[in-house]
């Protein structure tokens, strides 16, 4: 592991590369946040909270942005205080704290419109959860659910209600992995196990802790007004406001998916990790259970060879697998090699639904993010702009 010092650190061409792709309309606006484990190195935001109001207020490091499935990190994090406590096990079967679940067979096909379902091989545990081989899927991304969810009339994950927690799995649990509904479940676990809620939780043990002062699962009034609006690419390319947004009121507080934050809140959270657990004296894990988050869990259990397909193109494009081996640690995905010029080997990273990325990459001592507010996910031109954002990174870092 190596230390970076940012004296001398010419930004500049990350300056230019993020201003010039909203100018060109490849972003509506940009924040970006780069760490080392002394502090920050870089920020940079740019661009409007709405691209088609002029008058807009500028993107800065103090917009808030909906985190969407960067959430997860944090609702692992959760859980694993839990188990660092004696509360939890990786082990217990969700069901035992989760009684919906005993209840969960597996989606096997259609006769008709008539569900085809069957027990599961076993009961899923908290270990699955946090690695997605629970055998939940989301609808977003498995032409089955979306399927189930269209002839029973059940809602789905993100219409905030509760029971669209507990769809069907799609798979055995331990068997494949499948990106799902694993982490609201977990958060669900939080709750239960607590006997609060996970955004209380969170609050208490992550955000107060690390001073993620504007991290939040209901933003104050002040705080919507400070939010990047949600924009959706065109069949031209132009970008759009979408009428597609996140339920204000939700019946429970989304660990996929619920929370919100600013770009320099949200890199406290990632420096943290960097650091091993402790950000200014405070410690949100301990070291070996930050090993353990980086540590694959999924050797032998296999992965889409396709990657996540769309079931919901307004939501999501396709995404395409690494072309390098991948993993999954307790919380988040995990690169066993490295593309040259880029981060290293044994980083962790996930995204966010509305084009949100982060990676932290604990070999060469950096924490990055890149946010904005685009549907649907994985869009070509931001990803574009994200790669050549972490090669000018790199190159800067020498």
């Amino acid at each position: 592991m190596s230390t970076i010092d940012s004296a001398g650190l010419d930004t500049g061409a990350l300056d230019q590369l993020l201003g010039g792709a909203v100018e060109s309309g490849a972003l509506p606006g940009v924040a970006a946040l780069v760490s080392s484990r002394d502090g920050v190195v870089y920020e940079g935001g740019f661009g409007r909270l709405d691209a088609t109001d002029p008058g807009s207020p500028a993107v800065g490091t103090d917009t808030v942005f909906r985190m969407a499935s960067m959430t997860k990190a944090m609702a692992s994090v959760a859980a694993l205080q839990l188990v660092e406590e004696g509360r939890l096990a990786l082990d217990t079967p969700v069901q035992d704290i989760l009684p919906e679940f005993a209840e969960l067979q597996v989606l096997t096909g259609f006769d008709g419109d008539e569900p085809q379902l069957r027990a599961p091989a076993r009961p899923p545990v908290i270990q699955d959860l946090l690695t997605h081989t629970s055998g939940c899927g989301y609808f977003f991304s498995n032409e089955k659910l979306l399927q189930w969810h269209g002839v029973t009339g059940k809602p789905h994950v993100l219409t905030g209600l509760r029971e669209g927690v507990f769809t069907p799995l799609v798979h055995d649990p331990g068997t494949m992995w499948e990106y799902g509904v694993s982490t609201d479940a977990l958060g669900l676990v939080v709750d239960a196990v607590t006997g609060s809620t996970l955004d209380a939780v969170l609050r208490e043990r992550v955000f107060g802790p690390l001073g993620m002062h504007e991290a939040t699962f209901r933003p104050t009034e002040e705080q919507t007004a400070r939010t990047m609006r949600i924009h959706a690419r065109q069949e031209d390319g132009s970008l759009a406001l979408s009428p597609i947004d996140l339920v204000p009121d939700p019946e429970y507080m989304a660990g996929g998916h619920g929370s919100y934050a600013t770009a320099r809140d949200h890199g406290r959270f990632l420096q943290a990790l960097l650091r091993g657990g402790e950000l200014d004296g405070a410690r949100i894990l301990r070291p070996e259970t930050v090993e353990l988050m980086f540590t694959d869990h999924i050797a032998g259990i296999a992965q889409p060879e396709n990657g996540i397909t769309s079931a919901a193109p307004e939501l999501s494009n396709d995404v395409p697998p690494l072309p390098i081996r991948t993993g999954w640690g307790l919380g988040l995905s995990l690169r066993h090699e490295q593309i040259p010029g880029m981060r290293a080997a044994g980083s962790g990273d996930w995204a966010g639904l509305f084009n949100c990325y982060y990676w932290i990459d604990r070999e060469t001592g950096i924490s990055a993010a890149l946010l904005t507010q685009v549907l649907p996910f994985f869009d070509e031109q931001i990803v574009t702009t994200l790669l050549g954002f972490e090669l000018a990174l790199y190159a800067a870092l020498g």
